[in-house]
């Protein structure tokens, strides 16, 4: 299996290859002058939490790159970045690691 690890038990995927999943940090409810926001005037946040990692990019030498990210760390990503997946009625993103611009610390 790899570097292929979850923080939860109940996701069922896991991502292949230089892949990673990303839950997203939930987007804010109210402006900072205390107006609330309906649902779709939310703006999708660019920084998400490392639920599952691939087997890493396969080199030329038949080896596996290692990620230099991690389960659980928290990261900013491309506004573009990934495929939107629903799992159990969560969603998540499936995007790879060079995607990722950033660990927050």
């Amino acid at each position: 299996m790899g570097n292929a690890r979850s923080t939860k038990r109940d996701v069922n995927v896991r991502p292949v290859g230089e892949r990673i999943l990303v839950k997203r940090l939930e987007a804010e409810e109210k402006t900072a002058g205390g107006i609330y926001l309906p649902d779709n005037a939310k703006e999708k946040p660019q920084q998400g939490t490392i639920i599952a990692l691939g087997d890493g990019k396969m080199l030329k030498d038949g080896k596996r790159a290692e990620f230099q990210i991690s389960v659980g760390d928290k990261v900013v990503f491309n506004s573009y970045a990934g495929t939107d997946i629903t799992v159990g009625g969560t969603e998540y993103l499936l995007m790879t690691e060079s995607d990722v611009l950033a660990i927050l610390d």
